[in-house]
């Protein structure tokens, strides 16, 4: 059975039927299957009438001639609080309607249809909670009675209905509040994903699976159509499904769902679809019953929860449905959070490695290497950058700064201050004259965002560094045999505050040698003083010799918590050492 996504408004809501109208559909619709499933059936299609009998909202079952359960739907388990593996194939006298057994030879014997109310004169041993009804009904096929349907009713009570409709409103918040705690943590989707699969497992079901909709594969809105494949997000059972699920594809595998499976009909529809799997869906095997929620944020289909149980476990019920689906409307917008900025990253990502070029071509007399490390999935894209500029007389600068911010504004104005830089190296200024001319240059721009910055002037001809620094951390220097030195350089403040008063200082630029520029994100942890941060860079012995990308290696491995790359922020590193002529 299918029920509409969500809350949205479809007209007036007509008067519910009462449950002895119900109770008659249920049970013609079951007579109908009892005769298909004998071989009776016309052109009706018994798996659709086995999937409208399944959503009932009233509890059906279905006999045989030697009066064995052949069929149960989610509301008759619900209602009576049995199991489906208790009952299936057993003979009624066995079973927990062993009481019933001298009603239902009755109905067999001359066709006519008895009721009772529970605890009454033949309801003597019925399992049902007090306040229901049980009818029970003789399917026919070619003039002789082949079994009897059973159905379950309510006796209408409404003080006992509206103490229901309030259990289950409290119900409903109870599930939407734990859900808000659980669900969506972080903006990872893969995280996000990973927290509903293990909130509905095992508290709603024995088996749930997360898939989400690729961004260009989504339709415009529910009903729009069906995409070839989906992301699994999330995936989760209990343990007795645990190698069944190992078979089917996992979170951060791509999954085709065929045409007619649950999952395919709920895409195409945006509806909730309630019924018992088929070949064609794609669930564990030992899966009896099957719920599959859409996942709609902002208008928009954007992926599927599925939930399964199996035949130790109630089936599924309309109620729960209904329950779920809130469920599963809440969570995607927690979903669709992620999603968003998992395209907003990836977009400041791209930006910022098309940005951050590969260090130019410097002069035969100095050796440069470069690594750019984005951070960790709790954090977007920064503002780290580097650049080199080749300049006159065997000189190069080194230029490593960091945008304040995050996103791609900050990658967008990276990228001004690199061309601001590239155009007053260009004038063959000194580093503190460039970092004031562009502190005058970005402060101008109201919409700019500070930034720190530290040059380094590498004059191998004349055997000197001149280092200038607008609020950067200290650069690191590595020798042979000796703890890596921070060197001190006059700081001044960042670029952009328009404060100026910038200063430089030189150091001697020795053989075997090396410099090392960094952003913060190497060293810096949360809850950390920094100089504690520095003082454990200061602390390694790094290769000063061989291969500079070797030292980035060692570096990273010493500096970056596992698993790497695993920063708190973005790390950006740049190298430089002389050559031997």
């Amino acid at each position: 059975m299918h029920f509409r996504h969500g809350n949205r408004a479809e007209g007036p809501r007509p008067a519910a039927p009462d449950s002895r109208s119900l109770a008659a559909t249920a049970a013609a619709l079951a007579a109908r299957f009892g005769a298909i499933t004998g071989g009776d059936g016309g052109d009706d299609d018994p798996e659709r009438l086995r999937e409208v009998l399944a959503a009932a909202p009233v509890g059906v079952a279905l006999l045989d001639e030697r009066l064995r359960w052949q069929y149960l739907n989610a509301a008759f388990t619900a209602a009576t609080g049995l199991r489906r593996a208790d009952l299936l194939g057993r003979a009624v006298g066995t079973t927990a309607f062993a009481g019933a057994v001298g009603t239902l030879r009755r109905v067999l014997a001359d066709g006519l249809a008895r009721e009772h109310a529970t605890g009454g004169p033949d309801g003597a041993g019925s399992p049902v909670p007090p306040g229901l009804r049980v009818r029970y009904r003789a399917v026919r096929r070619a003039g002789r009675t082949t079994g009897v349907i059973v159905v379950v009713l309510d006796d209408p009570d409404p003080a006992r209905d509206q103490l229901r409709e309030l259990e289950q409103a409290r119900a409903r918040l109870a599930l939407l509040d734990a859900a808000a705690e659980r669900i969506g943590t972080t903006l990872d989707i893969g995280t996000t994903g990973a927290e509903l699969a293990a909130f509905a497992v095992p508290r709603l079901a024995e088996l749930a699976t997360v898939d989400l909709l690729p961004p260009e594969a989504e339709p415009a809105g529910p009903g729009h159509g069906t995409p070839r494949r989906l992301h699994r997000a999330g995936a989760r059972s209990v343990p007795a499904l645990a190698a069944a699920l190992a078979e089917l594809p996992r979170p951060g595998e791509s999954i085709r769902h065929r045409e007619g499976s649950a999952a395919a009909r709920s895409l195409a529809g945006g509806i909730a679809v309630l019924t018992e799997p088929g070949p064609e869906d794609a669930c564990p095997a030992g899966t009896a019953s099957l719920l599959v929620l859409p996942l709609a944020a902002r208008g928009r289909l954007i992926g599927l929860l599925t939930l399964g149980r199996t035949a130790a476990a109630p089936a599924f019920t309309p109620d729960e449905a209904a329950l779920f689906g809130d469920l599963a409307a809440r969570t995607a917008t927690a979903l669709d959070n992620a999603r968003r900025f998992a395209r907003s990253q990836g977009l400041a990502l791209e930006l910022q490695r098309a940005l951050l070029s590969e260090p130019g071509s410097p002069h035969p007399n100095l050796s440069l290497a470069s690594r750019y490390l984005p951070s960790g999935s709790s954090s977007v894209v920064g503002g780290d950058w580097f650049e080199t500029v080749r300049l006159p007389f065997g000189r190069t600068l080194l230029a490593m700064g960091d945008v304040m911010g995050h996103g791609v504004e900050a990658a967008v104005d990276m990228s001004h201050y690199r061309s601001a830089l590239r155009d007053l190296a260009g004038m063959d200024l000194p580093p503190h004259r460039i970092l004031r001319q562009l502190d005058d240059v970005i402060s101008a721009d109201d919409s700019a965002r500070p930034a720190t910055c530290l040059l380094a002037l590498a004059d191998p001809g004349r055997g000197r560094w001149t280092l200038s620094s607008a609020g950067h951390l200290p650069p690191a220097l590595i020798a042979p045999g000796r703890p890596t030195t921070l060197l001190r350089v006059p700081t001044g403040p960042p670029l952009g505050t328009g404060l100026g008063g910038y200063q430089q200082t030189t150091r001697p630029l020795l053989p075997e040698q090396t410099l090392l520029l960094y952003t913060d994100g190497l060293v810096e942890r949360r809850g950390e003083d920094i100089d504690v941060s520095l003082e454990r860079l200061a602390a390694l012995r790094l290769p000063a010799t061989g291969d500079l990308d070797d030292l980035l290696d060692a570096l990273l491995h010493s500096l970056v918590p596992p698993p790497a790359p695993a920063a708190e922020d973005d790390i950006a590193l740049l190298v430089a050492r002389p050559r031997q002529r």
